[in-house]
């Protein structure tokens, strides 16, 4: 982990209506680092996601990667700048095969890719995923999880600076489960600054270095897991005693 600060959020506000979605959001998250962004449904969380990857703008407050302010900029721009995501519903090109999927997302991102070099990229991630052989198959054929290793592989081709994953373990059954914290546990290896929303706490507890915890729209406690975990406040809001 090193001392660059990979994602900065100051005073970040997000209103729908009457509804404060964010309030007054402050966190950094440094190079190398993989954070838990944790808390009960309707938190706020896939919420503050969306705003750093720009699929929301804020109302205000700042929005810094790697020091570039990325705030209300539409979400190809923010992708150029080095962030990335799966989402929460996953979303493929179903018309589509697994190369093909992958591929799409080697033209929009940080880095982009061409041709041959854009083909070895493909075929080297769907492996490192675990789909080797499936390449052309279509992706509605594919079981769930083999889905979200799709939308991880299309996530990671343009090989981004910060890499957000919203729920990216949910619905799996415990034997993917394992499978799933092992690919991912993988990628904090491979060195990368990663954001996690999660509801699954032993994933939390095996993946992050700290945790940051929302309900109702703000930050309530933030620390190492277990620190954040045994805070009265977050068991009080969202954990309960037969979870924590």
């Amino acid at each position: 982990m090193g001392n660059t600060v990979a994602l900065s959020i100051r005073n970040v506000t997000k209103n729908f209506g009457g509804l404060v979605a964010v309030d007054n959001m402050s966190f950094d998250i440094k190079e190398r680092e993989v954070v838990g962004l944790i808390g009960p449904n309707g938190s706020g969380k896939t919420t503050m996601l969306n705003l750093i990857s720009g699929e929301l703008k804020p109302g205000s407050g700042h929005i810094r990667v790697f020091g570039r302010e990325i705030s209300g900029r539409p979400a190809h721009r923010i992708a150029r700048h080095g962030v990335a995501r799966t989402f929460q519903l996953i979303k493929i090109l179903p018309s589509m095969t697994v190369m093909e999927n992958v591929a799409a997302g080697g033209v929009f991102g940080y880095r982009r890719y061409w041709g041959a070099k854009l083909n070895r990229r493909v075929k080297y991630l769907i492996q490192h995923v675990g789909l080797g052989g499936k390449e052309q198959m279509p992706v509605v054929a594919l079981t769930y999880i083999d889905q979200k290793r799709v939308e991880l592989a299309r996530a990671l081709i343009s090989d981004p600076k910060l890499l957000l994953l919203d729920e990216w373990l949910a619905g799996l059954n415990p034997a993917e489960m394992k499978v799933g914290i092992n690919l991912v546990s993988g990628l904090r290896y491979e060195g990368r600054t990663i954001v996690v929303v999660e509801h699954f706490m032993d994933a939390i507890r095996s993946l992050c270095d700290r945790c940051i915890v929302m309900n109702s729209g703000a930050k309530i406690a933030e620390g190492s897991p277990e620190d954040a975990l045994n805070d009265p406040e977050v068991v009080r809001a969202y954990l309960g005693d037969d979870n924590a």
